[in-house]
């Protein structure tokens, strides 16, 4: 069994509980980049925050063989995350990962027997610490030998057509890799809005939105249309799929958790590669969160509070936020169809795809606490 493309083998294991634990990076060599940002502290060695996020999935409705995926914790670590455990477990099912580089992806793939009820837990343990990149000046990063990878158009982020031809038109006259992302930044924060009747996080399908003039949504829109706008422009970009595991620091009610529940937490970033400075953080989408919900509601984007998160949201990421993966168009092992990411559980029952979003035949519960 390979992964889903076509990369490394995955190791099936028949037994209720598997552990992976991934090697930890040097604190010191993601200090060393000297990240800072006005109005953030420099990251020190021990501003690191341990989270333990568990979920908890049921099908409700098998029928015959049921096949259950779910992302793990990002697979490499970075500046903002280290990822520490992955603990499954699944009573009667096998469990089956597949790693997918760099992508930072990995699936886990549980298949449940008729009969035996699909019940599965996931439970991650990750430590993460704020993040900002110093954008007063250049810092001579040696540019990854990945960059083209997050060049390329998938299905929903094409890079042709309408796409290439916003992006030139927002970047024109910039001259350097930070310019373009700054212009293509503001011109996102200031054309789109979130729509909270958008079903999860969206779907991310960037030309639909340009075509129809409609750029409302949700971060998954939002966000993607940042990413392939900047793609379509020449510069290296991603998103970031995750979750949101606890309450804002900084004051954004809008921006954090309110409780350890956070089964409806799912938030995707972005990045941005720009020589000299490398993979810089950024968040429209959630630029026009703070706008729109943050109370008492629907902030004009010359409200104080909207002008400091969209100055903190280009350049910063406040870490109470865990990172899954950066794929897309992805493939579930097993299950012959792409989904645009992998952010929520999925399933089949009985060769179908059951709705991750409905609750009466999908149930799943996530919870997060803080350890250290």
């Amino acid at each position: 069994m390979r992964g889903a493309s076509g990369g490394n083998p995955v190791r099936a294991m028949n037994r209720r509980r598997f552990l992976l634990t991934s090697a930890l990076a040097s604190v010191s060599a993601a200090t060393a980049r000297g990240w800072s940002l006005p109005s953030l502290e420099p990251a020190r060695a021990d501003d690191w925050r341990t989270f333990e996020v568990t979920t908890r999935v049921e099908v409700r409705q098998p029928s015959g063989m049921t096949r259950v995926w779910m992302p793990e914790a990002l697979t490499e670590d970075t500046p903002f995350q280290r990822t520490l455990a992955n603990v499954v477990q699944a009573e009667g099912g096998t469990a089956t990962v597949t790693k997918q580089s760099p992508d930072a992806l990995a699936i886990v793939s549980v298949s449940f027997p008729a009969g035996v009820p699909p019940v599965l837990t996931l439970t991650s343990r990750v430590s993460t610490r704020d993040y900002a990149v110093d954008l007063s000046g250049p810092n001579h990063e040696a540019a990854p030998q990945t960059l083209d990878y997050f060049r390329r158009p998938t299905k929903f982020i094409p890079t042709s057509g309408i796409v290439q031809s916003t992006a030139l038109e927002i970047t024109k006259g910039a001259q350097s890799d930070i310019d373009k992302a700054r212009a293509i930044y503001e011109w996102v924060v200031d054309r789109t809005s979130r729509n909270p009747q958008t079903r999860g996080c969206g779907t991310g399908n960037i030309r639909f939105m340009l075509e129809s003039g409609d750029l409302s949504g949700k971060c998954a829109d939002i966000n993607s249309l940042f990413v392939g706008l900047a793609r379509a422009s020449g510069l290296a970009a991603r998103d970031a799929y995750g979750l949101r595991v606890a309450p804002s620091r900084e004051g954004y009610k809008s921006l954090g958790t309110a409780s350890d529940n956070v089964t409806k937490a799912q938030h995707c970033r972005a990045e941005v590669y720009a020589s000299g400075y490398g993979w810089v953080p950024v968040d429209p989408a959630d630029v026009r969160k703070v706008a729109l919900e943050e109370p008492p509601g629907h902030r004009p984007l010359d409200d104080e509070m909207v002008k400091q998160a969209r100055a903190r949201l280009f350049g910063s990421w406040e870490m109470n936020w865990m990172a899954y993966n950066f794929a897309q168009d992805v493939e579930l092992p097993g299950s012959g169809s792409a989904i645009p990411f992998l952010m929520y559980p999925q399933a089949e029952t009985g060769g179908t795809r059951v709705d991750s979003l409905d609750p009466e035949a999908f149930h799943y519960e996530i919870s997060a606490r803080e350890i250290g």
